[in-house]
């Protein structure tokens, strides 16, 4: 896929991700004994005992996952996917053992920045979806994206 400056960018452009990743348990448990140590996210049996019924992986889990097939997907900004902050992050379902994520990207608005014209932020809806098709995780972020230099 070629780089997307901001010129090429428009509101209704959809990016899917051809790239999935299997979730497994132990990256689960590794992933929340470093950075999310709750105990839903450790262990079953206290999992089993939560809101969550089940071991579920962590919302910080999910949304790292979802950068990486984010980078991998066919979404391509020029200079990289450089955030510049989130309307909105939602967890609509957990993320449980044996789940296979992927993501599909929507552009909702395009505008050129008043005080540097040589980039625009572009807001994007990224929904992480899993294998039954299911939102796990939604996500509007704005992004800073260079124009093309003339």
């Amino acid at each position: 896929m070629p780089l997307l400056y901001l010129e090429d960018l428009e509101p209704g452009q959809r990016f899917a991700g051809a790239t999935r990743i299997l979730i497994e348990d132990e990256r689960i448990k590794a992933f929340a004994a470093e950075f999310d140590p709750q105990p839903f996210h450790l262990d079953e049996s206290a999992a089993n005992g939560s809101i969550f019924r089940g071991l579920a992986a962590s919302g910080w889990h999910t949304a790292a996952v979802t950068m990486r097939l984010l980078v991998d997907s066919e979404f391509k900004p020029a200079g990289g996917i450089v955030g510049a902050g989130f309307d909105e992050l939602r967890w609509p379902l957990p993320v449980r053992p044996g789940d296979e994520l992927r993501v599909e990207s929507e552009v909702l608005e395009v505008r050129s920045s008043k005080s540097r014209p040589e980039q625009g932020l572009v807001k994007v809806r990224t929904t992480t979806l899993n294998q039954d098709g299911q939102a796990v995780q939604i996500s509007v972020g704005n992004l800073v994206v260079p124009r093309r230099m003339k």
